[in-house]
């Protein structure tokens, strides 16, 4: 009973993405509190439910979220298909139709590029997270183009997370990051969310009319306006040129017999020593000497760090273990 009441919350929200612990239990013949028992139990389980309290809660389930790929084999998928197909014939069951079309949908889902507008592949995510960003890029796409609201859980960089309702407008890729320009109604005014800091949306039913949208005056500088530009001079080894090449662009590079010589104006401060230490000997800093001198300083500190046991790492970690 209890698995059987779990699968059939899971399949209720995987239609429609919000309902009442309530709800629940009176089609499931259940009480309140096992629908947010089993839940919870969803939640341990790796499906990231939401429950939001309040007289517009509820048990939500993200738009970004889907079975995964290999919930099923082929073997089991054809078989759960027509398992239930025989069964609505012979009952006319609701929720067995239900559960039906939801694994007919998540085939043609699954069976989908990871694309945008239908001709650019994209895949952002991490290694080893095949899915999971492509889908909500997907899903802050189909938002966009539909005009439909999306209830965010969004954590910014100090790790606060809010929730909040916006209007998405467009999705922006600036220096290999994804971002959503949507209408914040809690802020009443546009503003820019990295959707890898999305943790969840969800599409509230509600649909927008379009605001007003200066493409030539969006804040594309957010992340360097109050930054002070440096006039970067490196030399640069073979093994290191095609990474140059595509971060500086390639009228940034000269090739002489002297060597590989890149210049850019970039903007200063920690981005940029970062970005320098990840190309670790294969560049050189020619100038400013200032920059050079920051960039020998952190070596000394992570060479100290690492010499301090005297083998490069933490000689109290294994102590104690079996």
């Amino acid at each position: 009973m209890k698995f059987q009441v779990m699968l059939q919350i899971l399949f209720r929200l995987l239609k429609k993405r919000k309902e009442s612990a309530a709800r629940m239990a009176k089609d499931f013949g259940v009480s309140e509190r096992s629908i947010y028992r089993y839940a919870e139990e969803l939640s341990i389980g790796g499906v990231p439910i939401d429950i939001i309290r309040g007289r517009k809660g509820g048990i939500c389930l993200p738009d970004t979220f889907r079975l995964p790929s290999n919930f099923f084999t082929r073997e089991e998928f054809a078989a759960a298909v027509n398992a239930l197909s025989a069964l609505y014939e012979q009952t006319g069951d609701e929720a067995t139709k239900e559960a039906l079309e939801k694994l007919l949908r998540q085939e043609k889902a699954d069976s989908r590029d990871l694309a945008l507008s239908g001709n650019i592949l994209v895949d952002s995510g991490t290694w080893g997270d095949a899915y999971d960003f492509s889908d909500k890029l997907k899903c802050m796409e189909d938002a966009t183009e539909r005009r439909a609201c999306l209830d965010l859980s969004y954590i910014d960089r100090n790790g606060a997370e809010s929730r909040r309702t916006v209007e998405p407008h467009l999705l922006i890729y600036k220096q290999n990051i994804w971002y959503l320009y949507a209408w914040c109604r809690t802020r009443g005014d546009f503003r820019l969310f990295r959707v890898g800091r999305i943790r969840s949306a969800r599409d509230t039913g509600e649909r927008f009319e379009r605001r007003p949208v200066d493409r030539a005056n969006l804040p594309l500088k957010f992340n360097f306006e109050n930054a002070e530009l440096v006039h970067l001079r490196l030399a640069v080894e073979r093994s290191a040129l095609p990474d140059i090449e595509e971060w500086l662009g390639m009228d940034s590079v000269q090739i002489s017999e002297e060597g590989i010589r890149a210049e850019a104006d970039l903007p200063g401060g920690e981005i940029l020593l970062s970005k320098l230490l990840g190309f670790g000997g294969r560049v050189r800093v020619l100038g400013p000497a200032s920059l050079a001198a920051d960039l020998q300083e952190r070596a000394r500190g992570m060479l100290r760090q690492y010499a301090q046991d005297g083998t490069g790492g933490d000689a109290k970690a294994g102590k104690g273990e079996q």
